[in-house]
């Protein structure tokens, strides 16, 4: 089979359109951006069965379902015929329309625009060298993710720190926890070529004509240092389980308190989530998924029993974070403080995630006060209160009235037409 066809995977038929050739790389943003269970639940009664959804093959008869949809996977397979594959390849079986009708219409439906020409052998191989410079990211910071954890185990500053936020070494090792060490190039005793450009496409070095001056060295030139200096270090995992950047946390004072890996060809913060990786069993034990604000949350949250957290990444919730996260549950709670930011960042969310909401979804949010935040709200009145606190979280369709209301004089008529506007 064409390489360009490699994703489908499945015994149904491509159809005659087959000849066109579709970019890989855009056929995998397509399937990243479709929920394979919404789009075989215009076809076939769906129900939660575990992990996964059943329903009654529609490419046999039965009586009993043996017809799964997995969420995670984005994939569909029947015990009884033995059909499988992904969304376009079920468009294709079900509908009888071919590769590029299947791939039309899922890519309508995201507001993706297909390529219209075919691919020529030049285009070819830049698709062939971008799938490659991906995986050589990939294994680059996976490589450097795994030095941060050694010199995490090797340097007792870094450990302390992580005792006094309450952290154990089984928790700091699940979620691949490190230290950047002090000092303006580090990873070139690390990796073999320091001046490498893969190390600043991965968002691991810093290219420039001087080094900025750090607390207690000096400034002096340097066409490269490392991003990452003397911070705590997260590494950020795809659902696949990559590492396609990292988040670094200062120990002591200064500025930024946290710092990203900036956009790379392997990472868009309002794409990915962190600790979903992590949370994906406890997502689907606990049903339901609670969405926070920070790294620490997640991992605290994790070690104290909700290992069910995940954090955005410095940006606030997307409409992608919430079609990732409807892959593994059907019940989402936001966590957010109390204060003006956390309100602000709440009505984000609410924006993001009113698309999604449905007879079928949960879709909640949980304030706390002011002073807290998950990590030290449970940490000061314990596990049984903050379950308390998602069972009583607010229901989506509360905070919109009550978002809609802000400002607003509901006593006279022209206050409640304005809630009505809003």
């Amino acid at each position: 089979m064409n390489a360009i066809f490699c994703l489908w995977a499945s015994p149904c038929r491509i159809g005659e359109n087959s000849a066109v050739a579709i970019p890989q790389s855009f056929i995998q943003e397509l399937l990243s951006r479709v929920d394979i269970v919404e789009v075989v639940g215009r076809y076939v009664q769906l129900k939660k069965g575990g992990a996964n959804f059943m329903g009654l093959c529609p490419f046999h008869g039965e009586k009993s379902p043996s017809f799964s949809v997995s969420p995670t996977k984005q994939f569909f397979h029947c015990f009884g015929c033995g059909k499988h594959g992904n969304a376009v390849g079920f468009l294709m079986e079900h509908t009888g329309i071919g590769f590029v009708e299947a791939v039309k219409d899922l890519a309508q439906q995201t507001g993706l625009q297909v390529p219209q020409e075919d691919l020529s052998p030049q285009e070819r191989a830049r698709a062939a060298e971008q799938r490659q410079q991906q995986a050589t990211l990939n294994d680059l910071l996976d490589k450097v993710a795994a030095s941060y954890y050694q010199q995490l185990c090797q340097t007792k500053r870094a450990q302390d720190y992580l005792k006094g936020r309450g952290l154990s070494g089984q928790i700091a090792k699940a979620f691949g926890l490190g230290y950047a060490p002090e000092g303006w190039r580090f990873l070139s005793t690390v990796l073999p070529d320091y001046q490498s450009a893969q190390l600043v496409e991965a968002g691991l070095v810093i290219a420039s004509e001087e080094t900025p001056a750090g607390a207690g060295e000096e400034a002096r030139p340097a066409k490269r240092y490392d991003r990452f200096r003397d911070r705590i270090m997260f590494p950020i995992r795809n659902v696949k389980g990559e590492c396609i950047g990292f988040g670094g946390r200062v120990l002591d004072q200064g500025e930024p308190k946290y710092l990203n890996s900036p956009e790379t060809p392997v990472f868009n913060k309002g794409h990915e989530l962190y600790g979903l990786f992590e949370a994906r069993s406890a997502i689907r034990q606990a049903g339901y998924c609670l969405v926070t604000e920070g790294y620490m949350d997640v991992v605290a949250l994790a070690q104290l029993g909700f290992a069910q957290a995940v954090a955005t990444l410095g940006t606030a919730c997307t409409a992608d974070h919430l079609r990732l996260l409807f892959r593994f549950t059907d019940a989402v709670v936001f966590s957010f403080d109390g204060d003006n930011a956390g309100r602000r960042a709440a009505r984000k969310a609410l924006e993001a995630a009113l698309p999604w909401a449905s007879d079928t979804r949960s879709i909640k949010f949980l304030f706390l006060p002011p002073e807290h935040d998950p990590d030290s709200f449970i940490r000061a009145h314990g596990p049984d209160a903050f379950a308390q606190s998602i069972k009583q979280a607010m229901p989506l369709s509360r905070f919109l009235q009550e978002a809609a209301a802000s400002d607003c004089d509901l006593e006279t008529a022209e206050g409640r037409a304005r809630m009505a506007a809003q």
